[in-house]
């Protein structure tokens, strides 16, 4: 069997030891790793293997935005259908990451396996050199504790210049780190598309435009592209940004850095109540059909997502397993004294969200997009009107592409 992953040299290290035990263990079952093929995107690679019918029989990097449309064109081992399956998903997986996996048509098409949450990212040193003695966690904090940066930053000759940065870029993808979590922690993890109407016009869209339209008008974001010079969190010319868990290992091994740094969550209302959920940028498993033995397949994979493969994937990786209780696991208890900054990530593990088992999420997101940088970016429509005109748009994709069931 043909197995792709990552090409991310410490998800190749981890798929390659797993590999490796398996194939000792099972000589008649062996299974080829070979990382994803050079391409583009991933997603591109994907695409093109499965127009072309060169599909692996198992990947495990998809995003979960893709699987609903490949599950439609069925080109996806419904995997609920195969021996242990669903007794293991359910040991492993609580209600809620069940239903948000599970197809329109009622199957489960994907294996939840790694999440990287997105948090607030901060620089101690400049939080306290501008006396901001609590962690901004509402919009009025985040909004009042930028003010203060601002103004200090004309003042003490330093190279802070922004108090925080996301990229402005109209791509889709984009809208998953700043909009997209923050409308997540808003709402409480509501959904964008529901029943196949958009659902998002809503107070707490609105209210995230608000806020990052302000950020932008007041000039405490910048509208350059500060991603294509040095890393302005390394530089110190930013103070927060929204990030995930992949941070920590490179800030890490800059041996000069001379900064602390921390993490909190996405920033919420005013009168927000309740847990305060984020993205969890998931990419799970999947099994093509052009496998010949799914069966066999699965019990690879469920080789990989056991404890010793969750463990295995914190340590090698530096990534998250999407497994409940995982904060709490006494199994897990090691690694998490030996690395307690990703602890706040592991609480945050029972309010993390990915998108929408929907078939155009991608078109969704570019429709949000388009509005976000009218609005939020340039200032040329107001909240209300821009994501007014967002559902409008969504609508009528969603009219055009409902799915027959």
């Amino acid at each position: 069997m043909l197995f792709w992953c990552s090409n991310n040299p410490r998800e190749i290290n981890l798929c390659d030891s797993v590999t490796l035990k398996w194939n000792h263990q099972h000589p008649s079952l062996f299974i080829h790793l070979q990382p994803i093929p050079e391409g583009q995107s991933s997603e591109e690679v994907i695409l093109a293997a499965v127009v072309g019918k060169t599909t692996p029989d198992i990947y495990a990097n998809m995003w979960q935005g893709n699987v609903e449309m490949y599950a439609r064109a069925g080109v996806l081992i419904p995997l609920d259908t195969l021996k242990g399956f669903l007794s293991f998903i359910h040991e492993r997986c609580d209600s809620a990451v069940i239903r948000e996996i599970t197809s329109v048509d009622g199957h489960i098409y994907q294996v939840p396996w790694k999440v990287n949450p997105f948090m607030t990212i901060y620089n101690k040193n400049l939080f306290a050199k501008n006396r901001i003695d609590a962690l901004p966690k509402t919009y009025s904090a985040y909004l009042k504790a930028a003010a203060s940066f601002a103004k200090n930053s004309k003042h003490i000759g330093s190279t802070q210049k922004w108090f925080g940065y996301t990229e402005v870029k109209e791509i889709w993808y984009q809208r998953l780190f700043n909009f997209y979590p923050l409308y997540l922690a808003a709402s409480g993890g509501a959904p964008l598309v529901k029943n196949n109407r958009a659902a998002f016009n809503n107070k707490y869209a609105i209210e995230v435009f608000t806020f990052l339209q302000t950020l932008y008008q007041q000039e405490y974001f910048s509208r350059e592209n500060l991603s294509a010079s040095d890393d302005p969190f390394v530089a110190q010319t930013i103070a927060t940004k929204w990030t995930g868990p992949w941070e920590i290992s490179y800030l890490n091994t800059i041996l000069d850095r001379n900064f602390e740094f921390g993490y909190f969550e996405p920033q919420v209302p005013d009168d927000h109540e309740g847990p305060v959920y984020t993205y969890a940028d998931p990419k799970n498993i999947v099994v093509f059909n052009t496998c010949k033995n799914p069966q066999a397949a699965w019990d690879f994979i469920s080789t990989m997502i056991d404890k010793k493969g969750d463990l295995q994937l914190l340590s090698v990786t530096g990534q998250l397993p999407r497994r409940q209780h995982l904060e709490s696991d006494t199994f897990f208890s090691d690694y998490f004294k030996a690395n307690p900054m990703m602890m706040p990530f592991a609480r945050q593990l029972p309010f993390v969200k990915g998108v929408d088992n929907c078939e155009v999420i991608v078109e969704v997101l570019d429709i949000i997009s388009q509005e976000y940088e009218a609005c939020v970016v340039y200032g040329k429509k107001t909240p209300a009107t821009a994501i007014a005109d967002a559902e409008s748009a969504v609508n009528v994709l969603l009219a055009a592409n409902k799915p027959q069931l």
